[in-house]
């Protein structure tokens, strides 16, 4: 094995083994998914809060995910940055008008979806998931623009929107514990042939 090959497998060895923080986190963002779509919608509070805590765990999960990639880290620094900002200042004015949390949602879908399309596309060799990535980020960028074009919707939508994106975020990060998972036998085996 050259030494670039075995820094590969060395790196692979290390993510297989946080499988399991994957998985928790993305538990954590199908619970959160259920929680949002279960509230009621009439307190405008509520939304706003609601609105921040997807942020800021957005935010931080975006800042944790640069320990673990290879590339683009400064992405997910600004992305996680950007978040957890917007994420204070929706707490801080939970009472905001439906339009404000609108365009908030509208643009976090924008630049998540513009940045999972950037990555699926220049990550294509290494993500075999790369297909999903892809069109979760379209749908988002769709949504985004949608929400951003149209500030005005209802407090179920924004509802909706909030409880999805959390839902899909989920999903993804569950499957990509699983995968971890059974790329553990394949490190170890390639540890193992190492000479």
């Amino acid at each position: 094995m050259s030494v670039s090959e075995r820094d590969i497998v060395v790196v692979q060895r290390q993510m297989s083994r946080w499988w399991w923080l994957f998985l928790a986190t993305g538990i954590g963002w199908v619970v959160l998914a259920f929680v949002v779509l279960t509230v009621d919608s009439t307190t405008p509070r509520a939304i706003g809060y609601l609105t921040a805590i997807v942020l800021i765990v957005a935010g931080v999960n975006e800042l944790v995910e640069i320990a673990f990639v290879e590339g683009w880290k400064w992405l997910h620094g600004v992305l996680g940055v950007l978040f957890v900002i917007a994420g204070i200042m929706a707490l801080m004015s939970p009472f905001q008008t439906f339009g404000i949390l609108a365009l908030i949602i509208g643009w976090y879908l924008l630049f998540k979806g513009i940045a999972d399309i950037i990555v699926s596309i220049v990550e294509r060799d290494q993500l075999s998931l790369w297909g999903l990535t892809l069109g979760a980020g379209i749908i988002e960028v769709v949504l985004g623009v949608w929400a951003i074009g149209y500030p005005g919707r209802s407090a179920w939508l924004l509802i909706l929107w909030i409880g999805l994106a959390a839902l899909t975020r989920g999903i993804a990060e569950i499957i990509l514990a699983f995968k971890l998972r059974g790329a553990r036998p394949a490190v170890a085996v390639a540890m193992v042939a190492q000479p």
